[in-house]
């Protein structure tokens, strides 16, 4: 905004004004893959060591979900409990709404990984509506992982995690969601270059080792 104001008055904008403005607009990771591949996990281990900020599009949903009063909390209930996809509306007015609340309390952190979105063709269409921009998306992170082994390892987190949906009936559910609906997403964008890809069958050190060589990369 101050950028914009100085131009339009034709005043000379000092550096350190431009380098401001430009930290304001929210640079996004979207980090995808299938229910169990890991991403929560690798996403904490970024924020532990880089300057990024985590928000999960399912956390933001379940915490709705279980807030009081919320007046999404039943549609979100019923949607998660079938492997469905929320509606858009709620998903990108969370994540907005968490984005501004992160970058209000610490204008430096303005850096995001926004994992498990967006999950279909509806999504980035309202991510592009709303938040064409206000955000810039530098690329998508990739956690490549077998149906297999992405069931079975929600099955083993299921038995302390207490969420509805690590049941097998609700994760089968859940993996042709998301081959039907996620998978053509990464395609699209791997069309564009912005896809990077991890094999996430591996122990989880071996897995972030690799994520550290793509986020030195990118800078």
């Amino acid at each position: 905004m101050i950028f914009r104001v100085l131009s339009r008055l034709s005043v000379k904008v000092p550096s350190f004004v431009y380098r401001i403005e430009m930290t304001m607009k929210p640079q996004v990771v979207f980090v995808l893959g299938g229910p169990g591949a890991g991403k929560g996990t690798q996403c904490a281990k970024i924020v532990e060591n880089y300057s990024y900020t985590h928000l999960s599009a399912g956390d933001l949903l379940r915490a709705e979900r279980n807030r009081g009063g919320s007046e999404y909390g039943q549609l979100i209930d019923s949607y998660i409990k079938e492997g469905k996809i929320v509606p858009v509306e709620i998903t990108i007015n969370l994540l907005k709404k968490a984005m501004e609340e992160t970058m209000q309390i610490d204008e430096k952190k303005y850096r995001f990984l926004i994992d498990g979105f967006p999950r279909n063709e509806d999504n980035l269409q309202g991510w592009t509506k709303v938040m064409d921009g206000k955000a810039d998306v530098k690329f998508v992170l990739f956690f490549d992982c077998s149906n297999e082994v992405c069931i079975d390892r929600c099955l083993e987190r299921g038995k302390s995690s207490g969420r509805s949906d690590d049941n097998r009936e609700s994760l089968e559910k859940r993996i042709q969601t998301y081959l039907q609906s996620t998978r053509p997403i990464v395609s699209l964008y791997e069309k564009q270059g912005k896809v990077r890809t991890v094999d996430a069958s591996r122990d989880v050190d071996e897995v972030f080792a690799d994520v550290k060589i793509i986020l030195e990369r990118e800078g």
